[in-house]
């Protein structure tokens, strides 16, 4: 008998497919597959990247993705270097500037020591508390090629916990704060002179306790001749003095220094970092020359002082400090070879007949300079807020190792050689005992009178 039904299912199919069809379409035009698909939506969508570490150049690892997020393992050690990641993306220090880097997998490794990084820290943190400072930093730099193997920022805080800290405490200090550097400054200036051929070490000046210059009275601290030297007039620190010797130095010739020595310009460093200012020479008259001589009315970062002092330290080549690993250095010549030498020299004599004890550790030679600047509050400069500063190198005779650093706000004993001399101190012994630097022979000098800044 036949089949009555096998007529129907042709005409069955075609509207079954048709209602498919069109089920399908209504679905898809209502945008409503993936609520109902859910497992089908993850399985077609590309897994995700695991974000690239940061870590030091000894393979001490910063920041890494462990399955539960983002987990800084060294917690508050580089805090302010590595920053720290939000919900989707780096908002603060590498984890920031190396966004694009790190979200595509690939890992970014600092020149950072982990060893250096965290006797860094340990000095500048033990003297801030020591004197209820406010905020400091530090940078040390490899002589030959400007790579930062430390960078330390004082308060610090916890990335793995960064929502339970302030903005301050983010900051990454040695990159991105400006100050005024104060009598840090000084060496620099003398070195441009030198260069110039309008000092040397041993012409004479006339140097009274305080001088007129143009609207503004300047003065010393520390009692001294009447007539400095150059080389004294760096002992002895005489604002007075650096007024004397920039006199043939025009505003245009010592901004062309302050710039090549890289003050008022960015550092290419590999992170956010700060330009500081310098005013146009067009605007200069005699007092703001004066002024920029020992270090007020311009700003700095400490990243900037480090290189700029790398240049005495590397017979008077700029180097560009730089943070990340295989990052080319740029290189310019600031300084004829045999000033920069004559610098050092004249450095390592501050040291030695003036604060040695402080600043220098015993059987070995350095070289630097103290610097205690007024910080301007509200528009005046304050007699209670002070700004303490040191930069310098070790050894003395052929460095490798360039540092600078910083302390504002101490609450007492703010002068650079009470404050800042003996972080350095710290921080080169820390140096020569771990790359086991020899001593050194004791070194003879002129005899002159101590003093301090």
């Amino acid at each position: 008998m036949p089949d009555v039904h096998s007529k129907r299912r042709p005409a069955f199919r075609i509207w079954w497919m048709y209602f498919t069809a069109l089920s399908a379409w209504l679905i898809l035009s209502a945008g409503l597959l993936p609520k109902l698909l859910p497992s089908v939506r993850s399985d077609l969508r590309d897994p995700p990247v695991e974000r690239g570490h940061i870590e030091t150049s000894d393979g001490r690892v910063l920041a890494h993705d462990q399955g539960q997020g983002r987990t800084y393992p060294q917690q508050q050690s580089g805090a302010a270097l590595v920053g720290f990641v939000g919900r989707s993306n780096g908002l603060e220090g590498i984890e920031a500037s190396h966004e694009a880097t790190l979200r595509a997998g690939q890992s970014v490794t600092l020149t950072v020591h982990s060893a250096l990084q965290d006797a860094a820290e340990s000095a500048l943190s033990k003297a801030a508390r020591d004197v209820d400072a406010e905020f400091g930093s530090a940078v040390i730099l490899e002589v030959r090629t400007g790579r930062i193997v430390a960078a330390a920022t004082y308060p610090t805080f916890n990335p793995n916990t960064w929502q339970a800290s302030t903005p301050e405490r983010w900051r990454n200090r040695p990159m991105i704060d400006e100050y005024e550097p104060g009598s840090v400054m000084k060496p620099l200036i003398v070195a441009a002179l030198l260069n110039e051929g309008l000092t040397t070490p041993g012409q004479t000046h006339d140097t009274p306790m305080r001088r007129q210059v143009g609207r503004a009275r300047i003065g010393d601290i520390v009692p001294h001749p009447a007539r400095l030297t150059t080389q004294q007039i760096l002992r002895y620190s005489s604002n007075v003095g650096m007024t004397r010797l920039v006199e043939p130095f025009t505003p245009q010739a010592m901004y062309g220094y302050l710039q090549a020595f890289g003050f008022g310009r960015v550092p290419e460093v590999g992170i956010g970092s700060g330009r500081g200012h310098v005013r146009s020479p067009d605007t200069w008259d005699e007092v703001i020359r004066a002024t920029n001589a020992f270090g007020q009315g311009l700003t700095v970062t400490t990243v900037q002082m480090a290189a700029a002092f790398n240049v005495l330290a590397n017979d008077g080549q700029y180097v560009t400090p730089t943070l990340i690993k295989g990052k080319p250095a740029q290189r310019r010549q600031v300084l004829r070879p045999d000033v920069a030498r004559t610098t050092r020299a004249m450095l390592h004599a501050v040291i030695d007949e003036g604060i040695s004890t402080k600043a220098s550790v015993p059987g070995y030679h350095v070289g630097g300079k103290t610097g205690t600047a007024q910080v301007a509050v509200g528009g005046q400069y304050s007699d209670r807020t002070f700004t303490s500063t040191f930069a310098g190198f070790l050894p003395a005779d052929q460095p490798l190792y360039t540092v600078a650093l910083m302390v504002r706000g101490a609450k007492r004993n703010y002068q650079g050689s009470q404050l800042a001399a003996p972080i350095f101190k710290e921080i080169s012994a820390s140096l020569i005992s771990f790359y086991g630097l020899a001593p050194q022979l004791p070194h003879a000098h002129p005899a002159t009178a101590s003093t301090v800044n």
